[in-house]
């Protein structure tokens, strides 16, 4: 492990050969569920590297971490077939990652497609599920928050500088999150992109974007309320940004009458998705995961 970091590199084979990459937090910890945490669309496992690094290391009970890049994100390799970007296909390579590492069950932490791959595991390898935590996500994706995400991934500025960088993060997102300070942004700039010798460049390969923008928004958003049923018996924990344009407060609602005993946590000044780090989200998260392995023996 990186002592300066907190964390190793994990190299793994996806089932159809391509390498794939993750992040491992306190990999000495056990006795207690690992956590896996599961990016968001075009995101990468560097998204969580301060939440890891508070519950493998500061929470009362310090937990492994597993923070996955799925396959042409961050270090996993980028795949020639594009119709792989698919949550199904992701899910798949997941269980791989969990296989390599020896990892039976944990719990999850899903922001926004990653979410969508946790409903997948749940129709398909429920037992992996232990708890979950929902990072502005549900069985409803409302079409105007899809919408937003094509035009600022189809419109994104080039930077030259860091300092260019975050300023096009806090134009296009910042009446979205007003509660992020200086730091937040910068953090977000430097979980996105890679340095490279042409500078910053957003650390995914560029074809996601041919992806998000074939969405046909005109046509009804199929919902995924038969998968999110299955989730019933799981301790689940859902995050929603007050400002989220993908995850409605009616959603919410919703979800909290299909599932008893999900936990709610609204914070405010931050939209799609919040930033697992800021607040008081990691000392919650880690609240809820030691009730959720208490409860659940």
């Amino acid at each position: 492990m990186s002592s300066s970091e907190g964390f190793s590199d994990f190299f793994y084979s996806a089932p159809d050969g391509l390498r794939l990459h993750a992040r491992i937090y306190g990999e000495a910890n056990s006795g207690h569920w690992p956590v896996v945490c599961l990016p968001g669309l075009t995101r990468n496992a560097r998204d969580f590297h301060e939440l890891a690094l508070h519950l493998s290391t500061r929470a009362q009970v310090p937990r492994k971490v597993v923070a996955f890049d799925y396959r042409g994100r961050g270090q996993s390799a980028y795949d020639a077939d594009i119709s792989h970007y698919n949550v199904g296909v992701e899910a798949g390579d997941i269980l791989a990652g969990l296989a390599a590492l020896g990892i039976e069950a944990a719990a999850f932490i899903g922001t926004s497609r990653g979410g969508l791959i946790i409903h997948v595991l749940g129709m398909t390898q429920p037992a992996v599920l232990k708890a979950i935590v929902f990072n502005d996500i549900g069985p409803v994706i409302e079409a105007v928050g899809l919408a937003h995400i094509q035009s600022y991934l189809e419109r994104a500025p080039k930077p030259r500088t860091f300092a260019e960088a975050v300023d096009a993060q806090r134009s296009v997102h910042g009446q979205d999150f007003s509660a992020l300070t200086d730091a937040d942004w910068a953090r977000m700039v430097r979980a996105l992109n890679r340095e490279t010798d042409q500078g910053l460049l957003p650390d995914f390969d560029p074809k996601l974007v041919d992806i998000v923008s074939g969405l046909d928004l005109t046509q009804p958003l199929p919902s995924l309320w038969p998968q999110f049923d299955a989730l019933g018996a799981i301790p689940l924990l859902t995050i929603r940004g007050a400002n989220s344009r993908l995850l409605s407060t009616d959603t919410l609602k919703q979800m909290g009458e299909h599932h008893s005993i999900m936990e709610t946590i609204t914070v405010e000044g931050q939209g799609h998705a919040p930033f697992l780090e800021t607040s008081d989200l990691p000392d919650a998260i880690a609240a809820f995961l030691d009730r959720a392995d208490m409860s659940m023996g």
